[in-house]
């Protein structure tokens, strides 16, 4: 073995070792990780780092046979050992082969992050034992986190992985729509050949390290920053807001823009950017923090609503009185007359906490500067939003910064807000040099946006036959130190508040408070799910109240198309939430039995109990135009370029959206070449949020690939009525038997350089609302409900969900698969908000601290999909990604109170929680015995 050293960063050793059956010798420290061995000195980025301290397992690899995250094993300690990564996979066949094929035939893979460590964890499983059981496939990958898909897809991939069947599929053209096609990106996901955010550098890169405040309020003074520089070698340069070009502000919605990329003088939350430090990537790891010049002076911190409201508090930013970032509302009707005059009301406080994305690959991306423009590729939900924001910040023109989004590993919507953005583009602009930067995962965790901590107050009556006549809603939320997507959750959710049912008489106040803690921002749902967990389990109270079957008032109540909502929209076609809860009928009476026998036959302390939630959710930009613009393009040699710029997060869009446009025109889903996302060659389709891919960009894909086919119609002098057979290099157009060909080679090409090239934009039908909240704020809701079936062991507090049941109106069923994937994935999101996650500022910023639902949490889910077609979306096509989330937690609490007879008034419902709300029944009960006694 020879050694080197490299002067202040370490002895290097020779380590031999063989990699997916390949001797190598690596020039290495023996401490260092083989996670960063594999993927920096081999070039196998095909392992995925998502903690760097063995919680998520997304690092997973096998050391001679066995699985072990590789960010627990040092360099010096697979001396000699066999090495397999998923690249390596593909040569261990045939289990292997049949796995990857089983994971894209059945939808398991979705962002990909998770992907290589669960088909290496599984392979090792499947080379022992071909034939495991459920429990054994659970227990095998039960050390791999996965935040989207909700594991039950992992787990029918690899219990049918010894099926030959063919993951290729490609219908005829014109039936794309409605098959269970596999994702088109899916080879890479399952290969390791796809590029996340960290897997690619330019040579040379520097790295930047930002540095950020320990405290959630404090004021900061730098040393002397050059002699800092000039103590370190391979240090470069340390970047304060003096060295930002343009503006030191950025923000998703511009007209409420606040953040600053770095401080000024005062950092306004724990985790807030003050300074960044660039240099060579062994300098910048070998760094500590601690060294670095600067000098805090902790200041007072408001960290509650109540404080931030309070009538002395000082102001966070001093432009917005009393704290209050924006104020949203909703009325109509004689609110306090119909409470007055109703035969039962019912009422209600309920707080939730901050909830954190958790998605499995930290932001991470790099940038060049190419002359007078810069480049940046990175992971984001928003491209164009980006560009905007990072030409405002180096003061340049848009057409000057080029976005590449690269696959993105989970966003949920804290992907939309800038994150690695700004630091890279700026060191790049100012250093010329290309710079790169990864968030570690307590970085990660600390900085970037979170769901909105909410306390909500409300009301609300019916009749003695069940109907509701009014809803009195309040409710605050905690936006943080900057304003981030708070305008917006304050406005959906006055719109929401509601529930999909009719009340007549209605009034929703909202406020986003700013406070000295994390922004918090989008997150699957934007507020709707904070408040369902409210407005869900006051419906349960009122339908007992009433003695109603909480279905059935449910369903008493439910919205159809002719009923106005509560901003007065009559929808008129497309409204299918009464059928979700019929849908329902059978297993709600079925698990009540079940769970009644259960109950009188339990001799211990478990207990079982049922519930069930209902929501909608409105597709798109509240009351704002959302357009999307689709490009495609016959070219020369037959083949079909779809440029879509819509960012596929995981849910699917790169495939939905070309199944739409391949009906649309006419041809075989095999003939497209996607070309997606990077801001210099495919249109703005906006950003991936509030389930507005599949309707909004899918209609401009519907609309672009229908003009394409007229074009190709009016070239050949066809009808409407005509086949279009797209051959190689040719079309040929078929017409009352007749037909006429056409070789493309023979015409001219346009300024996009194909033969034909159609575009289209979409922007969805809406109006503004006026100072009451009434107009039409979305032109399409999806709607859906959900049946928990769930046991509470009444001594330890803690509660098992043992099946949810989940009806959903998807107008039309794209892709059935892909849906059923994003109605699991949300039902895992909903399930851990219900019961186990919050996130504190200052405490378990990692993912051993703060727990997410793992394989052993998840219980089966059976998806009904309900098709009842919106008549604007593509192929009468609704949203589905923030939906599935909303009704899941407020099902599980109508459960837990179904089970035990209690209300859970904070979320999560932990075990403490649960324990407490036991004991103070109890404590009531014996109260109300003695005053009878």
């Amino acid at each position: 073995m020879a050694t080197t050293t490299a002067p202040e960063f370490g002895t290097q050793t020779s380590i031999a070792f063989s990699i997916n059956g390949r001797g190598v010798t690596a020039c290495v420290s023996p401490m260092e990780r083989l996670s960063k061995v594999l993927r920096e000195r081999l070039g196998l980025t095909g392992t995925k780092v998502g903690c760097d301290a063995g919680d998520c397992g997304a690092c997973t690899v096998l050391v001679d046979g066995e699985p072990v995250c590789s960010c627990l094993v040092a360099a010096g300690q697979i001396a000699g050992r066999e090495i397999t990564t998923v690249e390596g996979l593909a040569a261990r066949p045939p289990i292997c082969d049949h796995l990857q094929n089983s994971f894209l035939r059945h939808g398991a893979a979705q962002c990909g992050a998770c992907t290589p460590g669960m088909l290496v964890s599984a392979t090792a499983l499947l080379e022992r034992n071909s034939a495991p059981t459920e429990n054994e496939v659970m227990d095998a990958v039960g050390g791999v986190l996965c935040r989207c898909t909700g594991y039950r897809k992992i787990i029918t991939a690899v219990l049918d992985a010894g099926s030959r069947t063919s993951a290729e599929s490609s219908p005829r053209a014109g039936n794309a729509v409605g098959q269970r096609l596999i994702r088109l990106d899916g080879k890479g996901k399952v290969n390791g050949a796809e590029i996340f955010g960290a897997d690619e550098t330019p040579a040379g890169a520097l790295v930047v390290r930002a540095i950020r405040s320990p405290h959630a309020r404090a004021r900061f003074r730098f040393g002397d920053l050059d002699a800092f520089v000039a103590a370190h070698q391979g240090i470069v340069r340390v970047l304060t807001a003096k060295d930002i070009p343009g503006e030191n502000c950025y923000g998703v919605i511009s007209r409420f823009a606040d953040q600053p990329v770095f401080a000024e003088v005062e950092a306004r939350f724990r985790g807030e950017a003050v300074a960044a430090v660039a240099g060579e990537a062994e300098a910048i790891d070998a760094f500590d923090l601690a060294n670095f010049p600067v000098t805090w002076e902790k200041l007072p911190a408001l960290t509650t609503i109540a404080a931030a409201l309070a009538p002395d508090a000082p102001l966070i930013h001093a432009h917005r009185e009393e704290n209050v970032l924006v104020r949203g509302r909703v009325a109509r009707g004689e609110v306090d007359r119909a409470l007055a005059k109703a035969d039962v009301v019912v009422e209600g406080e309920y707080e939730t906490g901050f909830v954190e994305h958790a998605y499995i690959e930290p932001e991470a991306g790099f940038a060049r500067r190419m002359g007078d423009g810069i480049e940046v590729q990175a992971c984001t939900q928003a491209p164009y939003m980006d560009r905007a924001d990072i030409a405002k910040i180096l003061g340049i023109a848009p057409e000057n910064v080029r976005i590449i989004p690269t696959a993105v590993g989970g966003g949920f919507g804290a992907k939309l807000d800038l994150s690695v953005q700004p630091f890279v583009a700026l060191a790049a602009w100012v250093l010329r040099q290309p710079v790169r930067m990864t968030y570690s995962r307590p970085e990660s965790i600390i900085s970037t946006t979170k769901r909105h901590p909410a306390s909500i107050r409300l009301r609300a009556s019916a009749t003695r036959d069940g109907k509701l006549t009014a809803m009195d809603f309040a409710a605050d939320f905690n936006t943080g130190a900057y304003s981030s997507w708070g305008p917006t959750v304050a406005a959906r959710v006055p719109v929401h508040a509601s529930g999909p049912y009719y009340v007549p008489h209605y009034r929703a106040l909202t406020r986003a408070v700013h406070t000295n803690l994390v922004p918090a921002g989008a997150f699957r749902g934007f507020g709707v799910p904070q408040t369902a967990i409210a407005q869900e389990q006051l419906y349960d109270d009122l339908a007992d109240r009433l003695k109603i079957d909480r279905l059935e008032f449910r369903i008493i109540n439910a919205l159809d198309d002719d009923t106005p909502t509560v901003t007065g929209q009559v929808l008129g076609a497309g409204v299918g939430i009464r059928a979700c809860f019929e849908a329902l009928r059978p297993r709600w009476a079925a698990a009540h039995t079940e769970a009644a026998e259960f109950n009188a036959n339990a001799s211990g302390p478990l207990r079982r109990g049922v519930g069930v939630a209902g929501m909608w959710y409105g597709c798109g930009n509240t009351s704002l135009p959302n357009p999307s613009t689709i490009r495609v393009g016959l070219k020369a040699d037959g083949r079909i370029a779809l440029h879509q710029g819509a960012v596929d997060i995981g849910q699917g869009s790169n495939t939905i959206v070309t199944q739409i446009c391949a009906d649309a025109l006419g041809a075989p889903i095999d003939r497209f070449d996607l070309v997606s996302g990077d801001t210099s060659i495919t249109p703005d389709c906006g950003k991936t949020s509030a389930s507005r891919q599949t309707f909004v960009t899918g209609k401009a894909a519907h609309m672009a690939g229908t003009e394409l086919r007229h074009a190709i119609l009016r070239l050949a002098d066809g009808c409407e009525c005509a086949d279009i057979v797209f051959g190689d290099r040719s079309i040929t157009v078929k017409e009352n038997g007749k037909q006429r060909a056409i070789t493309l080679d023979d015409l001219p090409l346009d300024n996009y350089g194909y033969v034909l090239t159609s575009e289209a934009t979409f922007d969805p039908p809406t109006s503004p609302l006026d100072e009451n909240g009434q107009g039409t704020p979305y032109a399409v809701f999806g709607f859906g409900a959900h049946l928990a079936e769930i046991a509470v062991d009444t001594e330890l507090g803690t509660v098992r969900v043992l099946k949810i049941t989940a009806a959903h109106d998807v107008g039309r069923a794209i892709n059935p698969t892909l849906i059923e994937g994003q109605i699991e994935g949300g039902a895992a999101q909903g399930l851990g908000m219900a019961l186990m996650e919050e996130f504190f500022p200052g405490k378990g910023e990692n993912l051993h601290d703060y727990l997410i639902p793992t394989v052993g949490d998840m219980p089966p889910v059976e998806s009904i999909l309900i098709e009842d077609p919106s008549p604007i979306g593509p192929f009468g096509a609704k949203g589905i990604g923030e939906q599935a989330v909303i009704p899941t937690a407020p099902a599980i609490l109508n459960a837990i109170h179904d089970a035990i007879g209690v209300r859970i008034h904070r979320v999560p419902a932990t075990p403490d929680r649960i324990g407490a709300a036991i004991l103070a029944a109890r404590t009531l009960a014996g109260s109300n015995e003695e005053k009878h006694a």
